[in-house]
């Protein structure tokens, strides 16, 4: 199934996204299962959050891969939502 995970920075928190985000890149590749992701922009265009779809079996799967993201061992986000996605366009 497909899950669209939208994760929020904390606020003043870019050092820590660009600190990590070698790591958090090594992850996705590592782990094989997100099949699309992308940093969320603010008003000044820097990075403040993640969109990534998930292709994993289910909402336990997709929790657990966002347990394990550098990202989240570095405390970066302010707030996760999980909702299961369906592909219609691209």
């Amino acid at each position: 199934m497909r899950i669209a995970l939208i994760a929020h920075d904390k606020p003043g928190a870019l050092q820590i996204r660009k600190d990590n985000r070698d790591a958090h890149l090594a992850y996705i590749e590592k782990t094989g299962c997100v099949e699309m992701a992308g940093p969320i922009l603010d008003a000044h265009g820097e990075m403040c959050g993640s969109l990534i779809i998930l292709e994993v079996e289910d909402m336990s799967a997709a929790r657990g891969w966002a347990s394990g993201d550098p990202y989240a061992a570095a405390d970066l986000f302010t707030s996760v939502e999980f909702h299961p996605w369906k592909k219609v366009i691209g």
